[in-house]
């Protein structure tokens, strides 16, 4: 499968997905509000997501599909990338299941790490504890699901993969209307649901993988040499694959010592961030991986090259003008998003100030999705880790100064700020390596997109005041105008600045 092709059916299916979750999350906001029951949830709901996407889709993923692609590619072939994955399979579960087990020893523990201002709260503290238990498993279901999905993903089947977090979103908003009457509180429903969609969506690529002749029988853990490999790389990949997640993290456990319903405000608008994010930025880092791996693997370099630049061009034509988009507009996006039951105006106002400063990082968090392949195809995955760390340090840095001074907001901000530093950082190393050169086409477009994103914005930003203060449906009205004339827009501004072609934004950014 083409790059093209594997980036538009992952961003095809991931876009479902972030529809699904809207709907999950207005349903819930709805229900849950912002508060003292959502905080314990939100918390309970990153915790086993952190370590998902560190150890199932970060460091796992980044170590494994080189090492598979490279067997595929080798004397071996398909028998032989598949007697290693089930090998890494059996590795996985057994490390995983002993992991969730001392968590759920430990969780009193872990939650003075991970939410401290939730201890003035024993109320909130003991639910928080209460609700990650239940929630914990999940991360053994998900990134056994993470390791087929990089099989799947590595033999060019990325449809059922990217089709797996619908599964989620549709399992939790059968949760707020099925099991909320039945549970102490929303969120113990919420929990339940967390688990039970692991569970099917761990299924689901199980039958995904046997309509592709693949089949993993239980056996015996062994360490193999490259097992042994694989575990080396996961480890330093942890920290450079999970740099977004660990940012998250932070910015958690910081909104816990600001003020009630702090964490749910960061929550949400990650949320409405996480769209784009989503669709361009997974779909770009799911499909370049296995694809740059394949052709390293069999010497063709230029075709590398060409691969990334062409990534980085399609992520900076759509994640630019959403990122002038969302700063704009993220007031009325938020009220007709989230503005009913239980979440009030003010709750609005304080999620949409942390969506604008959320978006600024935006074309940041995309760029790192791009960039970090170019390490990890080369079974790099230490370079990142310094990488990472620098960018975590500095997010806490920015965190501690503008917390006093712009309270929830501050903490979005600083997240946007070191992910600018840590692309700053990819790009200047991979420069130097000679794993990525941008190519005229990219340096000629990319500075006709930001002017053409930057004209786009003071048209949405312009349409989107005149429905400050307008009932419901006339702010669903002038978001949507807002919203399809910003495309509009944008669409004459970057044909005619050159920044893209017809055929280009058609067959998505193909050279």
């Amino acid at each position: 499968m083409s790059l093209q092709k594997a980036i538009g059916t992952v961003g095809f299916y991931t876009g479902l997905s972030r529809l699904t979750g809207f709907a999950r999350d207005i349903l819930t906001a709805q229900i849950l509000g912002a508060g003292l029951v959502s905080d314990a949830f939100f918390v309970a709901f990153k915790f086993p997501n952190l370590f998902r996407r560190l150890f199932g889709e970060g460091a796992f993923n980044a170590a494994f599909v080189p090492l598979f692609a490279r067997d595929l590619e080798g004397k071996g072939g398909r028998e032989r990338a598949l007697s290693f994955a089930a090998e890494a399979l059996s590795v996985l579960a057994l490390a995983l299941a002993l992991f969730v087990g001392l968590f759920e020893l430990i969780m009193p523990l872990a939650m003075y790490v991970f939410a401290p201002g939730f201890v003035a709260n024993p109320e909130k503290f003991d639910l928080a504890i209460l609700l990650s238990r239940i929630t914990f498993p999940y991360l053994l279901l998900i990134s056994l699901v993470s390791l087929l999905s990089g099989v799947l993903n590595a033999l060019g089947r990325f449809a059922a993969a990217a089709a797996t977090p619908i599964l989620l979103n549709l399992t939790l908003i059968g949760a707020n209307l099925l099991l909320v009457p039945l549970t102490p509180t929303p969120g113990h429903a919420l929990a339940i649901g967390t688990t039970l969609a692991g569970l099917l969506q761990l299924s689901w690529l199980i039958w995904a993988c046997k309509r592709q002749g693949v089949r993993f029988g239980i056996q015996r853990p062994r360490l193999t040499p490259e097992v042994k490999l694989l575990m080396r790389r996961i480890l330093p990949g942890a920290v450079g694959a999970g740099i977004y997640q660990l940012n998250l993290l932070v910015d958690t456990m910081l909104a816990s010592l600001v003020a009630e319903g702090a964490v749910s405000y960061l929550y949400y608008a990650d949320r409405v961030n996480q769209l784009p994010l989503g669709i361009v930025g997974a779909a770009i880092g799911t499909a370049l991986l296995p694809i740059l791996s394949r052709h390293l693997a069999s010497g063709n370099e230029g075709a590398a090259q060409s691969a990334q630049n062409r990534s980085l061009e399609f992520g900076l034509l759509i994640t630019l003008p959403a990122a002038f988009g969302l700063s704009t507009l993220a007031l009325p996006i938020v009220e007709v998003l989230f503005e009913r039951g239980a979440f009030g105006p003010n709750d609005s106002i304080a999620t949409a100030k942390a969506l604008a400063a959320f978006s600024l990082g935006l074309p940041a968090f995309v760029l790192i999705k791009g960039l970090t392949p170019a390490f990890f195809a080369r079974e790099d995955t230490a370079t990142p880790v310094k990488i990472a760390s620098i960018a975590m340090l500095a997010n806490v840095g920015f965190a501690f100064a503008l917390m006093p001074l712009l309270g929830v907001v501050g903490i979005a901000l600083a997240s946007a700020c070191s992910a600018w530093l840590n692309v700053g950082l990819l790009y200047r190393k991979v420069r130097r390596q000679g794993w990525f050169l941008p190519d005229a086409r990219l340096k000629s477009r990319v500075p006709r997109m930001l002017l053409a994103s930057l004209l786009m914005g003071s048209v949405t930003y312009w349409i989107g005041s005149i429905a400050d203060g307008a009932y419901f449906m006339g702010q669903v009205v002038m978001l949507a105008l807002a919203i399809g004339a910003g495309l509009a827009v944008y669409t004459a501004l970057v044909l005619g600045l050159r920044a893209a072609s017809l055929k280009d934004i058609k067959r998505g950014g193909k050279a």
